[in-house]
């Protein structure tokens, strides 16, 4: 049996690589192309988090445009036609290589599985597509129907409403800090997947297990 009757996954930076978009495209960005990708993500969830509070509310998809824009004047500017490509990408990120094997060992001992996430659904149904990980989720939760970002609770509640569970029956996955911050306030059990080895923040919230991968999650379905 597994530890939690429901394993529920962030999906950028947790399930998809945020930086291979712009990997696909390193030549035609040129030399600042590790900076240009670190920055659009950084500006990506600072408006989530500025709309959210300001109530100003424009879905992901928009938003994922605009931090681009920013991240591109501030290093150089892009060629004709690369933003496009770099959008069009980053609806078919690529899956980190633990995705499969971990959703499959989850939903092989008994455990169901979701996507709770930031993204838009029309990009959140690219993304899962392209990997090939939908016959292995039971749910694609997104905040669109909310009009709101995590970390505001209400986000964390859509999956009690989907599934019926409480949240202690819940093991939530993130790779972002804040993420597992705001779903342990919830009363999730946090999971911190620290691909990158990011120093620990939110003392007052600490997570409840801290994994390199999700190859760890899967070993016995922890």
């Amino acid at each position: 049996m597994p530890a939690y009757p429901l394993y529920v996954f962030d999906a950028y930076g947790t399930l998809f690589d945020v930086h291979s978009a712009a990997a696909r495209h390193r030549d035609a960005i040129g030399p600042m192309a590790d900076r240009m990708s670190e920055l659009w993500r950084a500006k990506q969830l600072e408006y989530t988090w500025t709309r959210a509070l300001m109530g100003a509310y424009q879905d992901f998809r928009a938003l994922t445009a605009q931090a681009l824009d920013f991240a591109a004047a501030r290093c150089g500017g892009l060629a004709p036609g690369v933003r496009e490509a770099l959008l069009a990408s980053y609806e078919t990120l690529d899956a980190f290589a633990d995705v499969k094997p971990t959703l499959t060992a989850l939903r092989a001992a008994g455990a169901k599985t979701a996507i709770l996430s930031n993204g838009s659904p029309a990009m959140l149904d690219n993304a899962v597509s392209s990997a090939g990980i939908g016959a292995l989720l039971d749910a694609c939760l997104s905040v669109g129907e909310l009009r709101l970002y995590k970390t505001a609770p209400a986000v964390y509640d859509l999956v009690g409403k989907r599934f019926g569970t409480k949240p202690a029956e819940v093991s939530f996955q993130s790779s972002n800090r804040w993420d597992i911050a705001g779903a342990v306030r919830f009363g999730f059990r946090g999971v911190w997947i620290n691909r990158t080895g990011q120093p620990e923040e939110y003392a007052d919230l600490p997570h409840d297990l801290m994994l390199a991968s999700l190859d760890g999650l899967a070993d016995g379905a922890a």
